[in-house]
């Protein structure tokens, strides 16, 4: 882990394989055709998933964001499998409205209400050797954060050398539009809740123990989190 002037890396993830995806993806993906992909999706009304959303309601939830600093494409929701949309669930908990709860072995991450539900994320998370579990909290926020990738990172994958002095924020940055940093007793744990534009990682563990939410979904919950915020990561 390297911190630069508080910016840091949200943990040794797959990223230096998704730095390749991602300095492709408005090449393969651009706002513009995004933005075609969910027109053409609402289409769709009349297909169905079995969770109850329609595809035409998932292109809407999910779709651009150009309003943004670096406007974020709409998901191409055919690569998310419809039980990680983001929805309304009755959750049974005996932890305080706002808190987050991470659910690693089933790729879901928790937001409680305040009536006995939550709000359900579909997330991608740390892959196997990768995993950790306990409590924290939300010790700062940050929104197109800078990432620069840990020495470990660099000597395993030396093309991540090009961003050793830090990548600034931007569609090809790893950590998104919007990050949460996690904290235990005052500390950096070094792991992070961070916005994915891979839509395909979501119900994958990929990560060296990071959580990520499609980029949608990431704003969404970021938005409702303050700092200082509880942070419980279940067992997976």
């Amino acid at each position: 882990m390297i911190m630069d002037g508080g910016n840091t890396y949200a943990g040794d993830r797959d990223d230096a394989a998704l730095l390749g995806r991602r300095a492709g993806l408005l090449s393969r993906r651009s706002f513009l055709a995004g933005s075609a992909a969910s027109v053409g999706a609402l289409g769709l009304a009349g297909c169905v998933t079995s969770d109850g959303m329609s595809l035409a309601e998932a292109s809407k939830l999910y779709g651009p964001v150009p309003e943004e600093k670096f406007p974020i494409p709409a998901v191409d929701v055919s690569k998310v499998d419809p039980k990680y949309y983001r929805r309304t669930v009755r959750y049974d908990t005996k932890e305080a409205p706002g808190t987050i709860i991470v659910d690693p072995a089933n790729y879901y991450v928790y937001r409680v209400e305040d009536d006995g539900t939550a709000t359900r994320y579909g997330a991608n998370v740390g892959r196997d050797g990768f995993r950790w579990s306990g409590d924290a909290y939300v010790g700062r926020k940050g929104e197109w954060a800078t990432w620069t990738p840990p020495r470990e990172m660099i000597k395993r994958q030396p093309e991540a050398a090009k961003w050793a002095g830090g990548m600034p924020g931007g569609l090809d940055n790893p950590l998104g539009a919007r990050t949460l940093y996690l904290y235990q007793n005052g500390a950096y744990t070094l792991y992070t809740i961070y916005a994915s534009l891979a839509p395909e990682t979501i119900g994958n563990g990929i990560t060296s123990g990071c959580v990520g939410l499609l980029t949608q979904d990431m704003m969404h919950l970021y938005e409702r989190t303050p700092v200082k915020t509880k942070v419980v990561v279940l067992p997976a």
